[in-house]
């Protein structure tokens, strides 16, 4: 499609629709538990284990039977004989018996014939050396009931269990169930590659002195921590200089080696940049004016690697701004379908909030996406500031917003009136 012919607005529902649409899932492959924390889960974990695999003991302690203490109270303690003790790691070698008690340590295998633990604070231990022979006394100053500060068998997970399902993200608390269980080498959804270029003669990132004409690149640093906030793995291209030969070579080994292009900058209407003729050219793009301020302009395509991969190109405005709303819209939560995340957690969280500042805005048939900064105040209601300045270049007045107000087309809102609210935090 022309980059330049008249197109009317689109929703971004339909833009959405369009890009999430184009892409899906890598091939799963399994992986070694120590390094896929951040992974997604791509078939369903049972437990074939039970956790705990033995009963043992929630405290530190003695093992006692519990119709031995029943009757023990602070004023009249039981005194049972030491006959043992058990560590955790350990196996208990001695059985206990009527009026008996073992010493023992959180975690430990429970002994046989005790069915209770009292805890260390609730006894006195009189003797005067470690010989638990029976011949050094505890005095128990609490009654306990069977099963009192013991973890039996499969407490936490049984043998057989639906552990987690698919599409679950593997969080370092994940991780850890997954090692109780012995899922070493779970099978997920593989990372995705993202490679994040600019283009630009005029763009430095050297620290150099600016020269006339030249300005610090910045939405590249920007859609690189973005990508990688994302879950993605983003992959930096540098600057790349306005030349379609060597934007096209960048291009096309970036296909070879990434999963997903992001680029800023040459998709509005009447632009003549390199970008623009290049993917026009090489990939199967699609120009968009999306009905929404700032981020208006949208490119999106697919472009084959030799081995016939399709992979997604994100043209994302230039402004930086634009840039920013464009990737949280439209890039984040395809680049998370990609990743087998559910589509659940596509996106960020949307809430209805307070606006404590007026949001103005005048019709012209787009939603707007205000930058604000939002906080939960004490009636348990998420309420929105808006920032100083909305222009689509005001990067630096924007820094500090954590979350986009979804203004409708209309007049804006006044302050105590309801607004959707994007949270930019996770």
């Amino acid at each position: 499609m022309s980059p330049d012919a008249v197109k009317p607005l689109i929703s971004i529902e339909e833009a959405r629709e369009f890009v999430l649409g184009s892409c899906s899932v890598g091939e799963p492959r399994r992986i070694d538990l120590a390094r896929a924390t951040g992974y997604v889960l791509a078939q369903d974990v049972m437990s074939a284990e039970d956790v705990p695999p033995f009963s043992n003991s929630a405290v530190d302690g003695y093992a006692v039977r519990a119709c031995d203490v029943e009757v023990a109270s602070k004023d009249a303690p039981v005194s049972l004989g030491v006959v043992g003790e058990v560590a955790a790691g350990a196996a208990p070698i001695v059985a206990l018996g009527a009026g008996q008690a073992i010493r023992i340590m959180t975690g430990a295998p429970m002994p046989t014939g005790a069915d209770c633990v009292v805890m260390v604070e609730d006894t006195e231990f009189t003797g005067q050396r470690k010989l638990f022979d029976g011949s050094q006394m505890v005095k128990i100053f609490r009654a306990a009931r069977t099963g009192d500060a013991i973890r039996g068998v499969g407490d936490d997970v049984h043998s057989g269990d639906m552990v987690f399902h698919a599409r679950t993200e593997i969080r370092p608390s994940v991780a850890g169930v997954l090692a109780s269980i012995n899922c070493r080498q779970p099978l997920v959804f593989p990372a995705v590659r993202v490679c994040v270029l600019s283009t630009g003669d005029e763009l430095i990132d050297d620290g150099s002195v600016l020269a006339p004409g030249q300005i610090r690149e910045s939405n590249r640093t920007m859609l690189l921590g973005m990508v990688n906030a994302a879950g993605a793995l983003a992959v930096d291209y540098g600057i790349v200089v306005d030349d379609e030969a060597t934007l096209e070579r960048v291009l096309r080994q970036a296909a070879e080696e990434c999963d997903a292009i992001v680029t800023s900058g040459g998709v509005s209407m009447g632009d003549y940049d390199v970008v623009k003729s290049v993917l026009s050219r090489i990939a199967e793009m699609r120009w968009m004016q999306l009905a929404i301020k700032p981020a208006k302009p949208f490119a999106f395509g697919l472009l084959k690697s030799t081995t016939g991969r399709e992979i997604p190109v994100f043209g994302l405005p230039g402004n930086p701004v634009s840039s920013l709303v464009s990737f949280e819209l439209l890039a984040r939560p395809t680049l998370r379908m990609m990743a087998g995340h559910a589509p659940a957690a596509w996106d960020r969280a949307t809430i209805l909030a307070i606006a404590d500042s007026a949001l103005p805005r005048s019709p012209d048939g787009k939603v707007h996406y205000q930058r604000v900064i939002a906080q939960f105040k004490d009636d348990g209601r998420l309420h929105i500031d808006s920032v100083r300045s909305q222009g689509s270049h005001q990067l630096a007045a924007s820094a500090l917003a954590n979350a986009l107000a979804i203004v409708p087309n209309g007049d804006g809102v006044a302050v105590g009136g309801e607004v959707p609210t994007i949270f930019l935090v996770s």
